[in-house]
């Protein structure tokens, strides 16, 4: 295999454009997800369509071993990554304390553990390459409390700081790291999250589109990029004006549910 993406959570919404993103250009792939039924029909569909070589790997990454069989995988054969797009996540929706720990737990050992633990696995042999691409998919929601997904809110913003430091430490390496940081995309998060029927997801982007702005951004070696420029625009100007309590409440509000 040659040019290798390896993308997480590849099943469906912004991973399952991310592979086909990847494939169009001529890229393979190694895809990881819990629905092995799925990857399945991806493998057969980029194999037909665009002729890439496709491994995949039905594995949930919120159990401890994951990542052990993630490396074993790649090391029995034979594969080097090129590009590392950690696109795994989940939220939910409720007060803190009303919501099952059990789900809390799993959410930060997907949206944080994981992708720490596979970004270190990964990235010493494309230092020793000097060359390799790191997309972490964090949200706008990484930079502002968030009250009714305060977990959620809290493991993106985990993602964009460490993605921040990472790439100071990669400077001159040849290898990069890039943090995409969407607003609301039409990929089915809301249904995971219990926010359907809410305020939050009218309107909200095309995934295709959402995932190419991502992977452009990546390839070339920018380091936070935003789906939207008005997201780009409150985040960076209006809302390091407002008071953290005042856009709490503003968020909460968003996110309330009629």
């Amino acid at each position: 295999m040659k040019n290798v993406a390896l993308i997480t959570g590849a099943s469906s919404g912004l991973g399952y454009e991310f592979s086909r993103i990847h494939a169009r250009n001529r890229g393979d792939l190694v895809l990881i997800a819990r629905r092995g039924e799925l990857l399945e029909k991806i493998k057969s569909e980029l194999n037909h369509e665009f002729g890439v070589s496709v491994e995949i790997l039905a594995v949930d990454l919120t159990q401890n071993e994951a990542i052990d069989t993630i490396v074993n995988f790649l090391n029995d054969k034979e594969i080097e990554v090129d590009y590392l797009i950690n696109n795994a996540g989940f939220g939910g929706y409720g007060k803190f304390h009303e919501r099952d720990l059990t789900k809390e737990m799993e959410m930060i050992n997907l949206n944080i553990v994981a992708l720490t633990k596979l970004t270190h696995r990964l990235l010493p042999k494309m230092i020793q390459r000097k060359s390799g691409y790191i997309l972490n998919i964090a949200s706008v929601a990484g930079f502002m409390p968030g009250p009714l997904q305060s977990v959620y809110f809290a493991t993106k913003s985990f993602v964009v700081s460490f993605t921040q430091g990472l790439a100071r430490e990669l400077s001159g390496t040849g290898v990069s790291v890039t943090a995409l940081c969407p607003g609301p995309v039409v990929t089915g998060f809301e249904k995971t999250a219990g926010l359907e029927g809410g305020n939050l997801f009218r309107g909200a982007a095309n995934p295709e589109k959402t995932a190419k702005i991502g992977y452009e951004a990546m390839t070339s070696g920018r380091l936070i990029v935003f789906n939207q420029w008005s997201y780009r625009f409150l985040i960076n100007w209006i809302a390091p004006l407002i008071p953290r309590k005042v856009l709490a409440s503003v968020v909460m509000k968003m996110q309330k549910i009629d």
